[in-house]
């Protein structure tokens, strides 16, 4: 172990270590552009210089790039250090005017304007080679490279046209500091984010990364369809700076068999794709969006933080809400999915209390069959929600008036009026039908389980066993069994863990005594039932 002092502070450190991971592994923080954990360290912007006392004499060194040495001496904020620290912060402010991020770092040390020639008021590179050497030295592609000498020198593919090998995976987007290099502008191929699924495609998400919050278990995994390493060999960057060595690149998926007294089966539902229901625009228009994507939209750890945008990042003015998209339609779904009533005045009521902007609901009939439920319908009328009685015809961006130019056109029947209207918003949200989800076949051959007319999971009895089957031990819960609101789904998963608590707390079962009997007169000796007898 090697011992040395950090703005008086006396630090312990492995050998080799570098003096800036020394002086963060104890929390001293010390600024840096060039470096970065997954790279060699490059000593190039010299951001991170410090004073480095040995000896009896007094140097500047970059940490990021310097051993520790016993007995060593740093100060990370001597008069040295900071002074040699704001002329590079000059100078970069110069190179880089355009970077929000030279920009900040400038104004911490109180530089308003650079004493040095600017060249170019947009420019946002400053020449530290991260993105080069990530592209060359780890993913192992080389698309990019400096080109030219001196003041002229710059970031660009070969021949300064778009590269053919660029791989798009936007390790240099990600990997530089100051926000310079566009993808785009590198490459010849068609940049495509891997859509969050969580955030219904409304965001990107990275090839590591924790499905949602409350995952369980609540751990990373990695997405192997898009990894680098996975499809070149290259890159492992996760594995380099995971401190805890917890990344495995060899770990491979595992079948596990459990032996289990009972089974609940909780596999909930989908939504009805609106875009089924080409008339209301969903996919054709950017500002139509499902009550799932609007979800995401209100959340605060969405895509925009809880703020309520249109994709162009502006606040809408008025609002559509589209009542039983596919629900209670005899061309889709012909059953109520219960629960699009409320959510859907819940969202008018969030739009208006964030943005304040007009809201119109869309509806056939309004079931608001829960505790409290009517009074909040009622309360929405007072805060100025207006409602449309009638199904949606479409929804287009055709103007007719001048009123509807740049808006979508929501266009309905309103039946208490007896009239076709059309109302231009900014913003339209449909409410789909709950369905069964696409895998529920499977599942229930898996478990011996029947389903009804509209492919749920069929209960034993509707009302005297709602969560038991026709298997003895295995239980439903949820929305799995049909459309269903948040307290019903808690009830029922309740009782569907009380019933499998009560098989357990019993120790042993008593089987039906129902046996099978061979009829003489029908049979006709080809013995299949023996050969499939499991009990012989």
């Amino acid at each position: 172990m090697i011992v040395l002092t950090i703005n008086d502070q006396r630090i312990e450190v492995e050998e080799g270590t570098t003096i800036l991971k020394a002086a963060r592994e104890s929390g001293i923080e010390i600024p840096t552009l060039c470096y970065h954990p997954a790279l060699e360290p490059y000593q190039a912007c010299r951001v991170c210089v410090v004073e480095v006392v040995q000896n009896g004499k007094s140097e500047l060194a970059a940490s990021c790039g310097r051993v520790v040495e016993e007995g060593m001496i740093v100060k990370t904020d001597s008069e040295k250090a900071l002074r040699a620290r704001r002329v590079t912060v000059e100078l970069l402010l110069a190179r880089a005017p355009g970077s929000e991020v030279i920009q900040d770092l400038a104004s911490k040390m109180d530089i308003k304007a650079p004493r040095f020639k600017t060249k170019d008021e947009k420019e946002k590179c400053i020449l530290c080679g991260r993105c080069v050497r990530i592209c060359n030295d780890v993913m192992k592609v080389g698309a990019i490279g400096f080109a030219n000498r001196g003041a002229n020198m710059k970031i660009a593919p070969p021949f300064k046209k778009s590269s053919k090998v660029c791989t798009t995976c936007g390790a240099c987007t990600y990997i530089c500091p100051t926000g310079a290099i566009v993808l785009e502008d590198i490459t010849d191929y068609e940049v495509s984010p891997i859509a969050s699924e969580f955030d219904v495609g409304l965001s990107s998400r990275p090839c590591i990364y924790t499905p949602f919050p409350q995952a369980v278990p609540n751990k990373p995994i990695l997405d192997s369809e898009n990894c680098v390493y996975f499809k070149t060999g290259n890159c492992k960057v996760c594995e380099k700076v995971c401190g805890p060595e917890a990344i495995d690149y060899n770990q491979e998926d595992k079948e596990l068999e459990i032996e289990a007294g009972s089974i609940i089966v909780a596999t909930g539902f989908d939504l009805l794709d609106p875009g089924e229901i080409q008339r209301l625009g969903f996919g054709r228009y950017p500002a139509v969006h499902t009550s799932l994507e609007f979800e995401r939209l209100n959340n605060a750890s969405g895509p925009t933080d809880g703020k309520i945008l249109t994709r162009d990042g502006k606040v809408p003015q008025s609002v559509a809400i589209v009542h039983c998209v596919g629900s209670r339609d005899q061309n889709y779904k012909e059953y109520c999915s219960k629960v699009c009533c409320m959510y859907s005045l819940k969202f008018a009521h969030l739009i208006r209390d964030k943005t304040g902007a007009d809201v119109y609901n869309f509806y056939i009939d309004i079931r608001s069959g829960g505790k409290r439920y009517e009074e909040f319908y009622k309360r929405l009328s007072d805060e100025g929600v207006r409602f449309v009685r009638g199904k949606v015809v479409e929804v287009t961006d055709k103007a007719v008036s001048p009123d509807e130019k740049g808006k979508l056109v929501v266009v309905a029947e309103d039946t208490l009026l007896g009239q076709v209207v059309r109302v231009p918003v900014d913003m339209t949200i449909l409410s789909p039908a709950m369905k069964a989800r696409q895998d529920a076949e499977e599942v229930a051959r898996t478990f011996g389980l029947a389903r009804d007319a509209s492919g749920f999971f069929l209960e034993k009895h509707p009302k005297l066993a709602p969560v038991e089957t026709a298997t003895d031990g295995i239980f439903i819960a949820g929305t799995c069994s049909g459309p269903m609101d948040i307290p019903e789904s808690v009830a029922q998963g309740q009782a569907a863990a009380s019933s499998a608590l009560s098989l357990a707390a019993r120790g042993s079962v008593q089987v039906e005594s129902a046996t099978a009997q061979v009829i003489e007169e029908f049979c006709s000796g080809c013995q299949v039932c023996v050969d499939l007898c499991a009990y012989s």
